[in-house]
């Protein structure tokens, strides 16, 4: 593939929508060079569930033709985008990224998918998921193991592990993951991507659940918050949504002043893995970025317990031992082997010691929402570590079962509804990224995207990724 098609590959959403606006681009020709760049990466990468290459063809034809009329049919019209494979795609199967699944086929499309093809979107295909999507990592026992971009010997995170990598590889700008203890923000932190998991509620789910949302993967906030503004759209069929707010312009300012802002620093989440030392150091550093600036910048005490983080553990174990019951007994021995032990280890917890653990869940919700209500703004790492090999299923490898250590940051906001994004703030010696997270409070999704945005236009150039598939600057 030449240069220009690489870089091509780089561009925004909002650089993509100004060339179909001025017809220096056409959705055609960007749609083939995305579809050419998955043929050149998927080898290595894995990131695809399915590819939609006739479909997609097709979609950027019927919008090359609405931007010659003027006509287009939203913000992302001739846009690619992916969706993983738990958004559900008319005839699309759903494997829940599992061998033992017996896949269910849609005979509609989830709210995500029906706001992006309103708006023109181009869904290239259905990204790749762990085993139910209960691990941190893009280890399959359906798909095999999903690689980074950066460095294929690493992981992708997870669960929206084929999200992660399609966005840092290039295919497309816009991508939808979905995040019910970091799933989302894991795959930001180990790949360098910004990333949202909205406020619960936010974004219409037709399968809603405790502390499940959907939300853009990107490599920019503008680019996210671009994606935001369309499956935001409010659909009937979530009876956990928020009322419908058109949040399309706010999101279109992005400016922000910081010294009107009060912020908490959490470097010490009360629970789970010891945060590493360059992690440390490069969330401090964004930290005292935004005091410079003039931000009321304070640190927060733990509030995490370990007690809590088994709780939340304990009850996505009986959740998942349930889906893994209901399966044939062949079928339990296609199931990843890490998730099998890991079910399993819920078998003897009765319903008494299942209320116990979700009066823990109550806990980290009440401690959450104590200690980050004084603050527009907290900061943090996303994860203690940073990026590990490839095929392990979990942080600490393939044979310890460590429940949820490596969640203290993130889960908290799932539990509240607090949205929270990521963006890169640095690398480690290896050159590794690391993300920062910015939570908000309740509802402030588009405050959260500026705090995001205001970062990547103030930070220090050399703290942005090089994404690499890029050859030369990109416009």
């Amino acid at each position: 593939m030449d240069e220009r098609a690489h870089d091509l590959a780089g561009w925004a959403a909002t650089e993509l929508a100004a060339a179909y606006r001025s017809g220096h681009l056409s959705p055609v020709e960007v749609t083939r060079v995305v579809l050419d760049v998955m043929a050149e990466r998927e080898p290595v990468l894995g990131a695809m569930w399915e590819i939609s290459t006739e479909a997609a063809c097709q979609a950027a034809r019927c919008s090359e033709d609405r931007w010659r009329r003027g006509t287009p049919l939203g913000p992302i019209d001739g846009v690619p985008v992916t969706v993983k494979e738990n958004l559900a795609r008319e005839g699309v199967p759903m494997p829940a990224g599992c061998a033992g699944v017996e896949p269910v086929v849609p005979d509609r499309n989830s709210p995500v998918v029906e706001r992006l093809l309103e708006a023109g979107g181009v869904v290239v295909g259905s990204t790749v998921m762990p085993d139910w999507g209960m691990l941190s990592s893009g280890v399959s026992s359906l798909h095999g193991v999903t690689r980074s971009p950066w460095d294929a010997a690493l992981t992708t995170g997870g669960s929206s592990s084929g999200a992660g990598a399609a966005a840092a590889a290039g295919y497309g700008p816009l991508h939808v993951g979905t995040d019910i203890g970091g799933s989302i923000r894991l795959p930001g932190t180990w790949l360098g991507l910004t990333t949202l998991k909205p406020s619960a509620g936010r974004v219409p789910l037709d399968a809603p659940y405790l502390g499940r949302v959907a939300g853009p993967i990107a490599r920019s906030a503008e680019d996210a918050a671009l994606l935001l503004g369309v499956i935001s759209r409010p659909d009937p069929r979530d009876w956990t949504s928020l009322p419908p707010e058109d949040l399309a312009s706010p999101l279109a300012d992005l400016s922000l002043d910081v010294s009107r802002l009060r912020v908490g620093l959490l470097l010490d989440a009360g629970a789970g893995l010891p945060l590493e030392d360059e992690i440390r150091g490069a969330v401090e550093a964004a930290a005292t970025m935004l005091a410079d600036a003039g931000a009321e910048v304070e640190p927060i005490q733990p509030f995490v317990t370990d007690e809590m983080l088994a709780g939340l553990d304990e009850f996505w174990r009986v959740r998942s031992l349930v889906d893994f019951l209901a399966l044939p007994e062949a079928r339990q021995q296609q199931v990843l082997p890490f998730i099998q032990r890991w079910v399993q280890r819920a078998a003897d917890v009765g319903g008494t010691r299942l209320m116990r653990d979700y009066s823990r869940i109550i806990d980290l919700q009440r401690a959450t929402a104590s200690a980050t209500e004084p603050y527009d703004l907290v900061v943090s790492p996303v994860a203690p570590m940073s990026a590990f090999p490839a095929e392990w299923p979990m942080p600490w490898g393939p044979d310890s079962d460590l429940g949820m250590a490596h969640i203290a940051y993130t889960a908290p906001y799932n539990m509240t509804g607090q949205p929270a994004a990521t963006t890169n703030c640095g690398f480690t010696a290896d050159g590794r990224t690391i993300g920062l997270q910015l939570a908000g409070r309740r509802f402030d999704d588009v405050g959260v995207l500026r705090a995001a945005a205001w970062f990547e236009d103030h930070c220090d150039p050399g703290l942005r990724p090089r994404w690499p598939f890029l050859t030369s600057e990109t416009p």
